[in-house]
This record gives structure tokens, sequence and C-alpha cells, in this order.
């Protein structure tokens, strides 16, 4: 279910991103799908879990392209969301880091690439929404966004080499990345910037080039 849910509200993210830039029903369902799926594909290519999950389960499909008609005709709706779904691209993110870096210790993988691919499986999917919208990716310039998804990864990987019990391990993983990615967003908490960005964490002005 929080697999689904993550799922769903990545899916929104993608589709809004297509309705803002007035893309047709098509279009929008697209990008719904590349941004719920696109980063759990690719771990599961890179690990040797064929066919993927998000093509092998029916599941992942109704629910992306089910969140992309709901934003298409109730757009309005979608956008006076903003701040929940938010919140819940952040819970997605963190479940998406954890459940990747978990999954990629199951296939025996070394600890360094499951805190890699835990980190791909939660931005994979607006990395791709991003590259068919022709723009650079938000993971790559927005407030700790794939720092939070490496954290996550990282608490749970060590955990499993310190062998401790998973449940407490998973909670820590999703809360630490829960609770980087909310702190970025509310005080713009951000590695440092090419160019020399001098802004105050907290700041919201937009940098203008001289």
């Amino acid at each position: 279910m929080l697999d689904l849910t993550g799922t769903f509200v990545f899916a929104l993210s993608g589709a809004l991103a297509g309705v803002t830039r007035k893309l047709d029903l098509f279009g929008v369902l697209v990008l719904s799908f590349a941004a719920a799926t696109a980063g759990g594909i690719a771990r599961d290519v890179l690990i040797g879990a064929i066919p993927p999950g998000a093509i092998n389960d029916w599941r992942y499909l109704a629910v992306s392209l089910f969140a992309g008609v709901v934003t298409f005709y109730f757009s309005p709706l979608v956008v006076r969301m903003s701040n929940p779904v938010s919140l819940f691209d952040a819970a997605g993110l963190a479940f998406f880091a954890v459940a990747g870096a978990s999954k990629a210790l199951a296939y025996g993988l070394n600890p360094v690439m499951a805190i890699v691919l835990g980190m791909v499986t939660g931005i994979g999917g607006g990395m791709v929404r991003d590259v068919l919208l022709a723009e650079i990716p938000t993971v790559l310039r927005a407030e700790l966004y794939a720092v939070a998804a490496l954290a996550g990864a990282a608490a749970v990987v060590i955990g499993h080499a310190l062998e401790l019990p998973q449940v407490p391990v998973t909670t820590v993983g999703l809360a630490l990345c829960f609770f980087l990615r909310v702190m970025g967003i509310r005080y713009s908490w951000r590695l440092p910037t090419a160019g020399g960005d001098k802004r105050a964490p907290g700041s919201t002005d937009t940098a203008i080039d001289p």
C-alpha cells in the first residue's frame, strides 16, 4: 500500500507538470507514468529483477494512469493541494529510497551501490519527467532532494551492515529522508551552487544574473 501510494503521489507530480505546460491528455499520462515508475524500473533492470515490478504488476500502470486522469480533469483542485502533495512527495521519496536500497541488498549488491540504487529509485522518475520537458532535472538544483534520498538509503545499508533489527532501521531511514526533504523545502536548504550563490538558508529571493 505504501509503495502504491508513493507511486500515486509521484504520478500526480508528473501529471501536474504536464498540465502546467498545456500538454494533451496522452502527454500528461506519459509524464505521470514516467515520474511514478522510472526510478523503480531503472533499479530493477540494473539489479536483474526482470521484468521490472512496475511493468510486471498491472497496479502500477493503473495507479499512474488514474493519477494522470484525475490531474488532467481536476487540475485546479490538485494545484490547491500543492502543499499536502509536497509532503506526500517527500514521504514517497523516503519510501522509495529505503525500499530501493533494501531490494538492492536483497539482490547481493555491495553497500555503496545499494545506497546509490536507493537514491536512483527515489529520484529517477523526476529526472525522466524533467528530461521529457527539456528542463534541468529538479534533483540537480532543488533543495536537498537527491541528498535526502542518499541519507535515507545510507541509514538502511548501515543498519543492515551492523545487523540491526529491520523495522527500526527502516523507520530511521524513512524519517531521516523525510525530515531532510521537508526541511529543505521549508528552509531552502541546499548544497552550494555553481556561480557562488550567497543566499542565506531560508531565503526565497531569486538570483538574477548581472
